[in-house]
């Protein structure tokens, strides 16, 4: 499997009830893929995939790959705790039909690079389905450095990528040179876009695309063709957008937010996350429009 271009790790919608919001998610996957994007990402971080059942995930993985009828890839967060529960949750995504599974590493628990190395070798000679690594500090608590992931690589035929969402323009430069010619390297950080892409990156996983996801196409395409001007301005505001609804308020409400002064309500978070306080999401809304101006 070549991944490349850009994929939406999507929002899921709950009713104030916490219910799956399936009316709604289905408008946003027609919105998602009429912007050109190479593809879903469902079940991952900003899907509040932890916050689902396991029954959900399959739900959501069948919804999906139903709405989206063939255009684009389908692929489904996997990772869990455990590596027993990691292989049934990508034994079920295959069953769902995904094309592929985005596996963070186990987390709460810190396992040295070994056990890291172990748990994913075992996932993939356990499962039948293409398995993307995804390295987020962030919520993990720590990363896996590059030649840890090169090991995996060399051995398992059916790792296909890495999302990287360290941020780090030195780790993803250090995957480039031991894999990139191996496996797609994305980035899972919206900053390192355009860096990745020149350093010889396939494309990016970005939880800005949810709101802006022909700006993020376009950057993509820009970079293709050698475009480096415009792809650097459009660089900026994806970065702006970021920095707005990523980095600076709570993700979640924030990119919900986001979709909704756009005309594509996303629902609310389900608990114990929560909405934006009223004030804040008036900031977030107002900061969020500032981008047409860059």
């Amino acid at each position: 499997m070549k991944l490349k271009g850009i994929f939406v790790p999507n929002v899921t919608p709950f009713t104030g009830q916490g219910h799956i919001d399936y009316d709604k998610l289905g408008s946003l996957v027609d919105f998602w893929l009429e912007s050109g994007v190479s593809g879903i990402v469902v079940n991952a971080s900003t899907g509040e995939a932890p916050l689902l059942s396991r029954e959900e995930r399959v739900e959501l993985i069948g919804y999906v790959k139903d709405r989206m009828g063939g255009k684009g890839r389908l692929v489904a967060g996997t990772g869990a705790i455990g590596t027993r529960e990691t292989i049934e949750l990508t034994r079920d995504a295959k069953e769902a039909g995904a094309e592929a599974a985005l596996v963070a590493p186990p987390f709460f628990y810190r396992p040295s690079d070994m056990e890291v190395y172990r748990h994913f070798s075992s996932l993939l000679g356990s499962v039948d389905l293409p398995v993307i690594f995804y390295n987020v500090p962030k919520f993990t608590g720590y990363g896996v450095p590059p030649r840890v992931v090169n090991r995996i690589v060399d051995e398992c035929s059916n790792l296909v990528g890495i999302k990287d969402s360290s941020g780090s323009p030195g780790n993803q430069a250090e995957n480039i040179r031991l894999f990139g010619s191996k496996i797609s390297v994305l980035s899972g950080a919206a900053d390192m876009t355009l860096p990745t892409l020149t350093m010889g990156g396939k494309g990016a996983i970005l939880a800005v695309a949810n709101a802006i996801p022909e700006t993020c196409v376009a950057l993509y395409e820009a970079a293709l063709r050698g475009d480096l001007e415009e792809a650097g301005r459009l660089q900026l505001k994806v970065s702006y957008v970021n920095k707005v609804i990523v980095r600076e308020h709570s993700q979640i409400a924030a990119v919900k937010a986001a979709l909704a002064s756009l005309g594509h309500p996303a629902g609310v978070p389900r608990r114990p996350l929560r909405p934006l306080p009223p004030g804040e999401e008036r900031q977030v809304v107002e900061e969020f429009r500032q981008r047409e101006t860059l």
